[in-house]
């Protein structure tokens, strides 16, 4: 189950054009009929981005980024020379970029898989690795395949299978080097991720628990007192990357 980009556009040739350009691998596009459909999909998915015609929309569309601050949301319009005030409520609202219809659908897609909420999550964690002590070429691939698998619940063995090896061989082999090993390691990027959707006022932490695939809050309780030494709440103003932090300093083995 990959990231979603909802899509709310009443006209097709934009809408196409987002999904056409969007990268396979970077999430799925979904096109919405309402705005309604559109916070259904951000309290069911892992939402990666939104992207709105704010000229068709409910006024309440303008108050979408201020619930959800990290998660990027992008204005598709057509635009005239006499939509100055709009563009400046957009602006003020939080909107985090601009499109215009008919001048931008070749590049929308692509343009917005660069500025998403997964964009900014990696770069948050880009230094993981060193800090890790993740060096081989299999750690690498372990750890992107763990950031791509981030959004659902992850073992050791569905890493192993991603990358044709056995688990026991990856279990071995990631941790190796003094580095962590790979299931705190999964905990840590899951916990990581809660951390940032939590910093979105619109979520409570049953939301994102409900979003992640988590069997209930104790477990996410239990995964961010072993990763960062907090609390579900606390994870709010923690961030991702103050996880990572938290981690390095001294929660990288398992205690029991």
């Amino acid at each position: 189950m990959t990231a979603v980009v909802p899509v709310l556009n009443p006209r097709a040739e934009p809408r196409r054009a987002v999904k056409r350009g969007f990268p396979r691998d970077a999430g799925t596009v979904r096109l919405c009929r309402t705005l309604a459909a559109v916070e259904r999909l951000l309290y069911q998915r892992l939402v990666d981005a939104v992207v709105l015609d704010v000229k068709s929309a409910p006024t309440a569309a303008l108050a979408l980024p201020a619930r959800f601050p990290r998660i990027p949301m992008f204005v598709l319009s057509a635009l005239r020379s006499d939509d100055g005030p709009l563009l400046a409520a957009c602006d003020a609202a939080g909107f985090a970029g601009v499109l215009v219809e008919g001048v931008d659908n070749a590049v929308a897609g692509e343009w917005i898989a660069a500025r998403t909420a997964q964009v900014a999550r990696r770069a948050a964690l880009a230094d993981a690795p060193k800090l890790l002590r993740l060096t081989d070429r299999l750690q690498l691939a372990a750890w992107e395949e763990v950031l791509r698998r981030v959004g659902f619940p992850t073992q050791t063995g569905h890493v192993a299978a991603a990358l044709r090896v056995t688990r026991e061989h990856l279990s071995r082999e990631f941790a190796a080097g003094g580095a962590p090993n790979l299931k705190r390691v999964i905990d840590l990027a899951r916990t990581a991720c809660a951390a940032d959707l939590l910093g979105n006022p619109g979520y409570t932490v049953r939301s994102v628990v409900h979003i992640l695939g988590y069997a209930s809050t104790s477990h996410l309780a239990g995964a961010a007192r072993r990763v960062a030494g907090t609390t579900p709440q606390e994870l709010r103003t923690v961030g991702a990357r103050g996880v990572l932090q938290r981690f390095i300093r001294g929660r990288t083995r398992s205690r029991t």
